[in-house]
């Protein structure tokens, strides 16, 4: 999920793709080219096991949850993680804690342990998939389309970075570099489906931790340990409040310290993170490619506990590139005096930045297989719930119904070439903002806030009707529009997310209204019709793994969400 930035031109990004070269060395290309070796053979390997659309959409619902788990986090932990959120630290600091302790946890604690008992009951097969059944086709159709639209342009982002550190490393033209970059991600989706994806992204984990963490640790000593980072930051531009996650003012955009934490908590930490982790399905299908409701439940929670640590890894690299890359500390100078500057640094580079002036040969080819591999991972778990809800969403209801399973299967695997040739063009929109997080952001209250709204109206009250389902939405992703238009033409003004937190609020509470106006006047569904969709009229035996007592206290949901609640709690107690 996002940061601030101001909109620069595309001809800025190119020249700074231009400029900014790392000095590889040949055991540097060899480690990266090994990387790819093992990636393509998942693929491979991942083809041997998809003889049906089912093993090629969901994995066959075969997977164990610590598998899942690792992909669940993997799959977020693309472009905008690693790029964004060390954007974020190098300009704001440990204000950029909360998009992981107050915009992410709680929301993956509660997609495990409230929502997958009924994604994963319910036995469909995506998420627009619940929405039809529970409001029919006019809920349905908005939700995939808009799905659908936005996977393609979220790709883009994932792609346009992937290319740039292509470009970076052998100094390709940049298209060149996105085309490449496109065709290795696209063969192994089509060979393998959802397990090469699922596989890959375990993989990547690893070595994107593996990428990581030296260059924390070597950066933190050459910024001289813990208390030389304090020391440079408190005298930076910024200073010392870079050091206080709350009330996160330069974030939120608000200059009011209540409204500023109001706008985190109610913006980010509920309307836009609730909306992306419990109804986004690229998450929610690594969770339904499990092989029962309680290793559904598990997958978000198990996923919770390294992405509580992740900032550690992404966030204070970002915050030490500020201060001690001379490019971007320069750059971030000029731009605390001119919020207008055009630049070829931006804060998008803190990360590469800091990679080329502390790591050594070798562990630059770690750091470079770990960029590579968290932007492949995003842009695989983009593509693979796109040619999931294409395929049974919306050719198989709206197209073509009742074919064969092989058909749907090869549609599926031309919906992933259509989708990875789309987001070659959209990976040039994404080149337009000088910070991915600013574009996501603007793209998540359009799509995630409203959605939302609608997904937990429909799921409490079961007097919500299929109409207010799709007006709810309509109305929810118009307000947001209309909020960014306003923004965008100076009607009203908020620097950091302010205007993307606004939106999402608007939103929400749009959706709702209209929601509960439109349903006193329009027919609710039969009461029989809304079992595994309304909590009320579900039973306990639909929503429960019926082997969930004999599992042992580690594998128990409930409990390891508890736990790793209060873990985070305290995290955000000891450094807020």
């Amino acid at each position: 999920m996002p940061v601030v930035s101001h909109p620069g031109t595309p001809s800025t990004h190119f020249e700074a793709a231009q400029t900014l070269r790392l000095d590889a060395q040949p055991v540097d290309y060899a480690l990266v080219a090994l990387y790819f070796v093992f990636v393509l053979g998942i693929g491979l390997l991942a083809r041997q096991r998809v003889s049906s659309s089912i093993d090629f959409f969901l994995s066959g619902r075969s997977l164990p949850a610590w598998v899942t788990g690792l992909a669940f986090i993997s799959a977020n932990l693309g472009a905008v993680e690693i790029m964004g959120m060390s954007a974020n630290g190098a300009e704001y600091g440990f204000p950029t804690f909360h998009y992981f302790w107050i915009g992410a946890i709680p929301a993956m604690l509660f997609l495990g342990v409230v929502m997958m008992p009924f994604y994963y009951g319910s036995k469909v097969r995506s998420v627009p998939e619940f929405m039809r059944r529970r409001f029919g086709t006019g809920a349905h159709l908005v939700n995939a389309l808009s799905f659908a639209i936005a996977q393609i342009l979220i790709a883009g982002v994932n792609l346009y970075l992937l290319g740039s550190i292509v470009n970076v490393l052998l100094g390709w033209p940049l298209w060149v570099s996105v085309i490449v970059a496109a065709a290795i991600v696209l063969s192994y989706i089509t060979l393998g489906g959802l397990s090469a994806a699922i596989y890959n992204e375990v993989l990547q984990f690893f070595v994107i931790v593996a990428a990581l963490l030296p260059l924390t640790l070597v950066g933190l000593h050459k910024a001289g340990g813990w208390e030389g980072l304090r020391d440079k930051i408190t005298a930076a531009p910024g200073g010392a409040q870079q050091l206080d996650s709350w009330p996160g003012n330069a974030l939120s955009g608000f200059g009011d310290n209540f409204l500023s934490v109001l706008g985190i908590v109610f913006g980010l930490g509920f309307v836009l993170s609730f909306g992306y982790w419990t109804t986004n399905f690229v998450e929610v299908q690594r969770a339904m490619a499990t092989h029962s409701i309680s290793a559904a439940r598990r997958t978000p929670i198990i996923g919770a506990y390294p992405k509580m640590f992740i900032p550690l890894i992404v966030v204070i690299p970002g915050m030490i590139s500020a201060v001690l890359v001379p490019q971007m500390a320069e750059y971030k100078a000029a731009e605390t005096a001119n919020p207008d500057l055009q630049s070829d640094t931006t804060y998008n580079q803190a990360l590469l930045y800091l990679m080329k002036d502390v790591l050594p040969n070798g562990l630059l080819g770690v750091g470079l297989a770990g960029l590579l591999a968290a932007f492949m991972a995003g842009m695989a778990a983009n593509v693979s719930a796109f040619n999931t809800v294409f395929s049974y969403d919306l050719w198989q209801q709206y197209v073509r119904r009742e074919q064969p399973d092989g058909y749907y299967l090869g549609v599926g695997r031309l919906a992933t070439v259509g989708a990875t040739v789309a987001a070659i063009f959209t990976a040039f929109i994404a080149s337009g903002f000088s910070n991915m997080m600013d574009y996501l952001q603007t793209l998540f209250s359009f799509f995630n806030a409203p959605l939302f709204a609608t997904f937990i109206l429909g799921m409490f009250w079961k007097r919500m009707t299929p109409t207010a389902g799709w007006m709810g939405l309509v109305c929810g992703t118009g307000s947001a529009i209309v909020v960014f238009i306003l923004h965008e033409a100076k009607v009203f003004e908020l620097s950091g997310q302010g205007s993307s937190f606004v939106a999402a609020g608007v939103a929400f509470v749009v959706d709702i209204v209209v929601s509960v106006a439109v349903t006193q006047v329009t027919q609710p569904k039969p009461a029989a019709e809304l079992i595994g969709l309304v909590y009320s009229e579900t039973p306990k035996d639909v929503r429960t793994d019926p082997d969930a007592d004999a599992l042992p206290w580690y594998q128990r949901p409930v409990l390891l969400a508890g736990i790793a609640l209060v873990l985070v709690i305290a995290l955000n107690i000891l450094i807020g």
